[in-house]
């Protein structure tokens, strides 16, 4: 199948899931995971109507995407891979939002960088809560996710958008579940903590897991193998 031909394909499954459990389709975004696909394959994306895209690395995303933003209006790139410190202020410069905002170290590393470099215009962060898949990051339970949030709060160069997490890479729904529940739920008990209107994102389910994603509240999937192929290194 071509790219647009597997867009086409998920947007059908998303609908349906949605569908399934009693959810409106237009409230889950659709993500392209492009991390190892060349410009050719993300314009064959951009092509088929995806204008949101992921990125793992600061410097791979620092090498396609400038250009790609240039030559499409409405493009919009997340950083969805670990972020060191060190490239915080680099990572300002390519990306629209992060999503794996997974220690306080990392907090105040976005905030100095947004005071130069972007002072009049919020970074949009996800909070990333560990739920269950051993050896990715993430803040570990709910009172570190709490606290992190506070900090986010306290300096307005940062908007807080809702959370993502990393299920476990299984076939075994129940733990996919157990993951999934773990992100609604800290979504809701931080709306109920603080009075965030655009608290609403909830990134979560991945080309294996999508479908039970989106049956658990997900509103943005993060879709690489199953829109590109197999990655090419």
């Amino acid at each position: 199948m071509t790219v647009a031909q597997r867009i086409e394909n998920i947007r059908e499954r998303m609908e349906k899931a949605a569908c399934r459990s009693g959810r409106n389709p237009n409230e889950i975004r659709l993500m392209g995971v492009s991390k190892f696909q060349g410009a050719g394959k993300i314009e064959e994306a951009i092509n088929a109507g995806l204008l949101l895209f992921g990125e793992n690395k600061v410097q791979e995303a620092e090498e396609k995407f400038p250009s790609l933003k240039k030559n499409h209006s409405g493009l919009e790139l997340h950083m969805i891979g670990s972020l060191q410190r060190n490239k915080a202020k680099r990572a300002l410069a390519v990306f629209d939002a992060v999503e794996s905002l997974d220690r306080d170290e990392l907090i105040t590393a976005l905030r100095a960088g947004v005071k130069s470099e972007t002072a009049d215009k919020p970074l949009t962060v996800l909070m990333e809560l560990h739920t269950g898949e051993e050896s990715k990051s993430g803040y570990p339970d709910l009172d570190s996710l709490t606290r992190g949030a506070e900090l986010v709060l306290s300096f307005p160069g940062l908007r807080l958008a809702g959370l993502m997490t990393m299920a476990p890479f299984t076939q075994d729904e129940a733990p996919l579940r157990k993951s999934f529940k773990a992100l609604f739920n800290a979504r809701e008990t931080l709306r109920k903590r603080f009075p965030l209107p655009d608290l609403f994102c909830l990134s979560m389910g991945m080309s294996n897991d999508f479908e039970t994603a989106i049956e658990e509240g997900s509103t943005l999937i993060r879709i690489g193998t199953a829109i590109f192929g197999d990655r090419v290194q």
